[in-house]
């Protein structure tokens, strides 16, 4: 079957428990609406992380919307996946700019042309494994050593919304407002609601919000008037990289950590959908590397597989990649949104702090479900070690200096788990 030749089934399909398969699609009307939900579930975390770094988040959509597009094209198709803004990126870019928000990133050069850097390794390593296989990254990279990776980089982040995003008692409170809402949303909603958690979450507390901060006076007020006076359509702010050793050596392990996702995502698909999609393994890592440099080199975050429309497909068992292609496209129409962008930047503080607080949780659990899907033996010392120090490594930004260039947390905690766990294996 050619790239874009789907096969059209009805709903009743999923009716009688069936699935629609990546090689299937729905009527192209259904089909744009899973569009649309796809787009949406990916927005907050696309949008939440260029904020966290001081990026534009317009360019951060459109870069997502253009990457996902690269990665359809690279995969053939074959792969179902949006590429959205990577977490993994936060602390590093963070370290490496000197950026201690909120507002624009000054120094957001160096950043992307680490993000670039990544981008390159990434793409070395999809072009290894297209070659090869995958057998060498999980000798190296077990469940246990990925686990405590993933879940190191919502640990690492801990500090930003806490420290940072609630500059007072009553923004502290609204944090603690808005993680109840979206925990709210998300157990006692249902279908659409539900899978909308982050965003339906983050809507409620910013009216709650609102009426206590510019109805009673508690805060600082909501200010929409930059909503009103943007233009509807024009140009994101778009940044060139500059090339520094010192943040590309910081950033580009990351490559790493994209690569543990990455693989998760395809064997997490394999298994819902009863494709065996590893042979495209390779070829999802190359186009996510260079959806990765070319975000890079506009002023986006790099980007990864998004375990949200991972979730959205698991819940809805559509897997046709026909909904990623139309998600790409109207990503990109919504970058070129400044009244979006204006949007976005109107949402108050303590709010973005609060779900913050919640995503940067669920990557910390997701890192301890790998852990449990896979049946990690933790009474085996090889395994509790290196989890162990991982997770504290992470957690604490754990630094190491080697002469001028520093490595900070998530890259100790990265190459730490990887060597100790080679290190340890040894006996056995």
């Amino acid at each position: 079957m050619g790239m874009l030749d789907w096969r059209e089934k009805g709903t009743e399909v999923l009716a009688q428990g069936g699935v629609i398969g990546p090689d299937e699609r729905l009527p192209w009307g259904q089909t744009t609406v899973m569009g649309v939900q796809h787009l949406i579930a990916m927005f907050g975390a696309t949008v939440l992380a260029p904020i966290l770094m001081g990026f534009d988040p317009n360019v951060a959509i459109l870069m997502s919307g253009i990457g996902t597009l690269i990665f359809f094209f690279m995969t053939g198709g074959q792969v179902p996946s949006y590429l959205g803004s990577s977490f993994a990126f936060i602390g590093v870019v963070i370290a490496a700019s000197g950026y201690a928000g909120p507002g624009p990133n000054a120094n957001i050069g160096v950043a992307l042309g680490g993000i670039i850097a990544c981008g390159l390794l990434y793409f070395i390593i999809g072009a290894i494994v297209q070659a090869v296989g995958t057998g060498w990254i999980e000798r190296f990279m077990p469940p246990v050593v990925t686990g405590s990776v993933v879940a190191v980089i919502g640990l690492n982040l801990a500090g930003i919304p806490i420290k940072n995003m609630a500059p007072t008692a009553f923004d502290a409170w609204m944090q603690a407002v808005t993680f109840v809402a979206v925990g709210m949303v998300a157990v006692f909603t249902r279908g659409m609601v539900q899978r909308l958690l982050i965003l339906v979450g983050l809507i409620v507390a910013s009216v709650i919000y609102a009426v206590l901060a510019n109805g009673f006076g508690m805060g600082k007020p909501m200010d929409l008037s930059g909503i009103a006076n943007a233009a509807w359509i024009g140009l994101p702010n778009f940044s060139a990289p500059v090339f520094s050793a010192n943040a590309m050596l910081l950033i580009a392990p990351v490559a790493i950590i994209l690569v543990a996702e990455n693989l998760g995502h395809i064997k997490a698909v394999t298994a819902m959908t009863g494709k065996d999609l590893d042979r495209y393994m390779g070829r999802a890592f190359m186009g996510d590397g260079v959806a990765t440099m070319v975000a890079g080199s506009a002023g986006g975050t790099g980007v990864t597989t998004y375990a949200e429309n991972i979730g959205v497909m698991a819940a809805t068992k559509i897997y046709s990649t026909a909904i990623f292609l139309i998600a790409g496209i109207m990503a990109i129409v919504l970058g070129f949104s400044p009244k979006f962008g204006a949007l976005i930047q109107a949402i108050p503080l303590p709010v973005m702090g609060g779900v913050s607080i919640v995503v940067f949780g669920l990557i910390a659990v997701a890192g301890a479900k790998i852990w449990v899907d896979n049946k990690v033996d933790f009474s085996d010392n090889r395994n509790l070690i290196v989890a162990a120090v991982t997770l504290i490594l992470g957690t604490g930004d754990y630094t190491l200096k080697f002469g001028a260039f520093a490595l900070g947390g998530i890259g100790t905690a990265t190459f730490g788990a990887i060597l100790l766990y080679a290190l340890l294996g040894r006996r056995s």
